[in-house]
């Protein structure tokens, strides 16, 4: 019956519907703007007239062990380099400061385990346990620039075992524990990481997953030898054998309990760590951030953006094996003092107002989750929350992925109770952190649109061209100049990175480089942006990128496929899905089980995040003269919109037969249900 409910609008939906939908713009309440960090709205022109130097604000966050020189080198861009000459630690700024001044007792992180198990760590705890793991991983052999890979889900020895990392000046480079063993071994060869972190397994809806066991799978495909250590998460629920080169966290905790371990000084432009993120080519690209620029920005953008102040609960409800959980679950939230919390779960399990009850109970100031979610809690239905008192909130984020104004105002009123600034984010893995968005004490809000740069942040819609656009025309998303948070290259490839990334404009006098994000964009004429979704070929599910060529791969992988097109479809959940089109090899029937080896070869090859919403076999695909698939209709197909320009094609009547199949298959699984 909750089911129905959510499916459809109660009378308070309706009113709420009508009274809202005719309202684009939003201020944020006056009890806000008082006590917002930043509250002035000269803050824009103030980064603009004292460019680069305006960094300064964000580098003065952070305690330094030598100041740096310079603000901005620029001689080899866009190789950039920030923040020249300083020195300091993640880690020790994260903690040991924060004890120092007396914050030994404030809980860190508030963690809460899907069948209800909770832990609390003040700073003081998390220190002495970074400082224990680092001693131990140093003895493991661990030197500085050591890159060590990290596999584990949303527990607390995640966060400890990037910040044991980070005090001894090795690099870590965390993959997400929904990915497949297959994934872990590309990105460990990719990072030549010798070192794996990683637990015994998690629980999922209340079943008890054995992560070892494909962890284990992902070692037998590293090409070097790896020394482990396995997180005992699950006790007597599964029992584990180690091996020769595996260590138990636990042991490994008591051997060196009570270690003091100095965080080791390190110049602004080291390597603080990688994260493989999705590419076009199908094979994963390392990007690289450091710890200067990374920090700073992840910090400035955590106070300015989301508010953040040491006595906050805040609660980024993202995953650490994605960089949102880097920048705004670990880093951010930690360098300033705050209180991090920390989830394991599912949003629906054990029931559907999960996350409300936990915001309740912990009194969550700050709320950052994803429009994804967002359209899940909608279509649940509002009585959800309203089972819980959520007037702690303060501010609510989005991220991953544009909100569309519907969602916005649903979130705007049944979580923030319309007193609650929302601020949607727009920002890339390599960014590092936030880029457009509104700053919640400054400026108003409207829904669908992300807002304007950040402050210092030159984004700007161009033509194919380079040429900027006229307000409400459509076209590229820019960014015109370096900012600190800013990848620097990727991982063994700066080929590659500024073939990707960077464009060259050169003139008389001076070049210059423009970095592209790949994502279509319009703004409009109060110079706010609206994200209109990716330029290239890669999906984002429910916030995830996830390349195209790679899930390809893995579909021809499959014993009898001769040939597969993937694209990303309109989904009402997830934004979009994973929807492909196969060809198989003569003899080979379209059965259900070809289905499910198909479905299956991708779980296996990636990861269930990348599973496929909809297999449809065909005998050709639509392709121009030139042989090129024509994606842009095989899109068109999987969201149902309508078909565009079929001209160019050499085989136009495909188009017909696969929208017939897509049909054919819709109507048997309404017959199913």
């Amino acid at each position: 019956m909750a089911e129905e409910s959510g499916d459809t609008d109660t009378d308070g939906d309706g009113e709420l519907e009508a009274r809202l939908a005719d309202q684009e713009t939003f201020d944020p309440p006056e009890s806000f703007v008082e006590q917002a960090n930043v509250a002035d709205d000269g803050i824009y022109e103030e980064f603009e007239e004292n460019w680069p130097d305006c960094w300064e604000r964000a580098a003065n966050l952070l305690s330094w062990d030598q100041e740096y020189e310079t603000v901005l080198e620029d001689d080899d861009a866009p190789f950039y380099k920030w923040f020249t000459g300083g020195e300091l630690n993640a880690s020790a700024n994260c903690l040991d400061r924060h004890v120092e001044d007396g914050a030994k007792n404030r809980a860190a992180i508030k963690w809460e385990g899907e069948l209800g198990e909770t832990r609390t760590y003040t700073y003081g705890d998390l220190l002495n346990e970074v400082e224990e793991f680092a001693a131990a991983l140093r003895d493991l052999g661990v030197e500085e620039d050591d890159v060590v890979t990290l596999y584990m889900p949303m527990i607390p020895e995640l966060p400890i075992a990037m910040l044991a990392c980070a005090r001894i000046g090795a690099p870590h480079s965390v993959v997400f524990a929904g990915f497949s063993a297959d994934a872990l071994a590309t990105r460990m060869n990719a990072a030549d990481s010798e070192y794996l972190v990683t637990c015994d397994g998690y629980y999922r809806r209340g079943d008890a997953l054995n992560h070892k066991e494909k962890a284990d799978k992902g070692l037998r495909g590293v090409d070097h030898e790896v020394t482990s250590v396995v997180v005992d998460r699950l006790g007597d629920e599964l029992n584990h054998f180690l091996g020769n080169s595996a260590h138990d966290y636990d042991e490994l905790i008591e051997e060196h309990a009570g270690a003091s371990v100095e965080p080791v000084s390190r110049d602004a432009e080291d390597m603080l760590f990688l994260m493989y993120t999705s590419g076009t080519t199908g094979q994963p690209k390392g990007v690289k951030h450091t710890t200067g620029g990374y920090l700073s920005y992840a910090a400035w953008t955590s106070h300015a953006v989301l508010d953040v102040k040491p006595e906050d609960t805040y609660w980024c409800a993202a995953d650490i094996g994605w960089i949102t959980g880097h920048s705004y679950i670990v880093y951010g939230p930690l360098a300033l003092g705050t209180t991090s919390m920390m989830y394991e779960g599912t949003p629906d399990y054990p029931e559907r107002d999960r996350l409300w009850e936990l915001v309740e109970k912990n009194g969550v100031d700050i709320f950052y989750t994803a429009p994804t979610a967002i359209r899940a809690f909608m279509k649940w239905g509002s009585q959800y929350p309203e089972e819980h008192d959520l007037s702690s909130l303060r501010l609510l984020g989005t991220v991953g992925e544009p909100i569309n104004p519907r969602a916005w105002k649903w979130y705007y009123t049944h979580i923030g109770g319309e007193n609650c600034p929302i601020v949607d984010t727009w920002w890339q893995t390599e960014t590092g952190g936030m880029m457009i968005t509104t700053l919640p004490g400054v400026g108003t809000m409207k829904p669908g649109s992300a807002g304007p740069p950040l402050p210092g942040i030159d984004a700007r819609i161009v033509d194919t061209s380079g040429e900027q656009i006229e307000a409400g025309d459509a076209g590229y998303l820019t960014v015109q100049n370096p900012w600190p948070g800013m990848l620097r290259t990727l991982y063994q490839n700066d080929e590659r990175f500024l073939a990707e990334y960077w464009q060259e404009y050169s003139d008389e006098e001076s070049d210059e480089w423009v970095y592209f994000p790949e994502d279509g964009a319009k703004i409009d004429d109060d110079g706010y942006i609206t994200i209109l979704g990716r330029v290239d070929d890669v999906i984002n599910v429910s916030g995830h990128r996830l390349g195209t060529m790679e899930i390809e791969s893995a579909i021809v992988g499959v014993e009898g496929v001769a040939e597969a097109a993937v694209v990303g479809g309109s989904h009402e959940v997830k934004g979009q899905a994973v929807y492909t089109y196969v060809i198989l090899e003569e003899g080979q029937g379209d059965s259900e089980s070809m289905r499910e080896r198909i479905v299956e070869g991708v779980e296996d090859a990636i990861g269930p995040i990348a599973r496929p919403e909809e297999v449809v076999f065909t005998p050709e695909l639509p392709k121009t003269r030139s042989g090129k698939i024509m994606r842009r209709l095989l899109e068109d197909l999987a969201s149902g919109e309508e078909l565009g320009n079929t001209s160019t094609l050499r085989n136009p009547e495909i188009v017909d037969e696969i929208a017939a199949r897509i049909s054919d298959s819709d109507g048997d699984s309404d017959s199913d249900n």
